[in-house]
């Protein structure tokens, strides 16, 4: 997972990795510009913990997300990699479903709940705690607009191998939740560096889908509650750049980005 200057989302959202139902997982996290106040939280959870947290961070450069992704992906220790935000909050089950589902020649492409502000400002001031707002009936009952499938799932989690199975949404590589193997991600040379914000994922996954790795359905299992926040680092240009390289990379069949994850490991 990447972070940047938000300490109090990943004291969450490591507090979500602490109440996973398996144990057996590293937590490597990237960020972009060292700050003392993430490593505090990082140091905090890697004292009350039994899983590993490694820490990895680059000087900030303008945005640089591709680049420390694929410094987290350097200094992974395991042969299949789990993706996510440092302001995404995972439930109990989400490393479980990652693992249980993980298939040779597959990237699985899992889904998220996104919370509103005034829920999240409440998480953020711990007043509101984890199995409170990853709930989807307490999330109902305190008047928040919850589709009725999540009530369904929770009450029959059976239906969510089907509502993935019947649903059009297309599989993608969404940083946010998804997983492939380590070794298909290397071969594809990493995240993109010529990518900026808007779909660098999903360019990622576009690759992989070239070399043959084939994206998987799982939005519906494997879920995660997003933390809202302010984006000013969005803007049409880098959409629009985006958007070309994408185009690009669908219509000619590109497997390796050119500067990726090689060019990390050389410098």
């Amino acid at each position: 997972m990447t972070t940047f200057r938000s300490p109090q989302y990943l004291h969450q959202v490591l507090q979500g990795f602490a109440n996973q139902s398996v144990r057996e997982f590293e937590i490597v996290v990237g960020e972009d510009g060292r700050t003392e106040q993430t490593r505090a939280v990082i140091d905090s959870f890697a004292t009350r913990t039994d899983f590993q947290i490694r820490y990895v961070s680059q000087t900030h450069q303008g945005f640089g997300k591709t680049r420390i992704l694929n410094r987290a992906i350097d200094a992974a220790a395991s042969d299949y990699l789990i993706f996510t935000d440092g302001d995404c909050v995972p439930r109990r089950d989400f490393v479980a479903q990652h693992l249980r589902l993980a298939a040779p020649g597959r990237f699985l492409s899992g889904g998220c709940y996104r919370l509103n502000r005034e829920l999240t400002n409440r998480i953020l001031a711990s007043k509101v705690a984890y199995n409170e707002f990853t709930d989807p009936g307490w999330l109902k009952q305190h008047g928040n607009d919850v589709p009725a499938k999540w009530l369904w799932i929770q009450g029959h989690p059976g239906l969510a191998k089907a509502l993935d199975l019947a649903t059009t949404t297309r599989p993608t590589f969404n940083g946010h939740n998804a997983s492939a193997w380590k070794s298909d991600v290397v071969r594809a040379n990493g995240f993109n560096h010529e990518m900026r914000y808007g779909g660098l994922d999903r360019e990622l996954g576009e690759r992989l889908e070239n070399a043959g790795v084939l994206g998987m359905q799982i939005r519906h299992r494997a879920v995660c509650y997003h933390l809202d926040h302010d984006r000013g680092y969005v803007n049409d240009q880098d959409w629009q750049r985006n958007r070309e390289i994408r185009r690009l990379v669908r219509k000619t069949g590109v497997t390796r980005a050119v500067e990726g994850l090689d060019q990390i490991r050389a410098a």
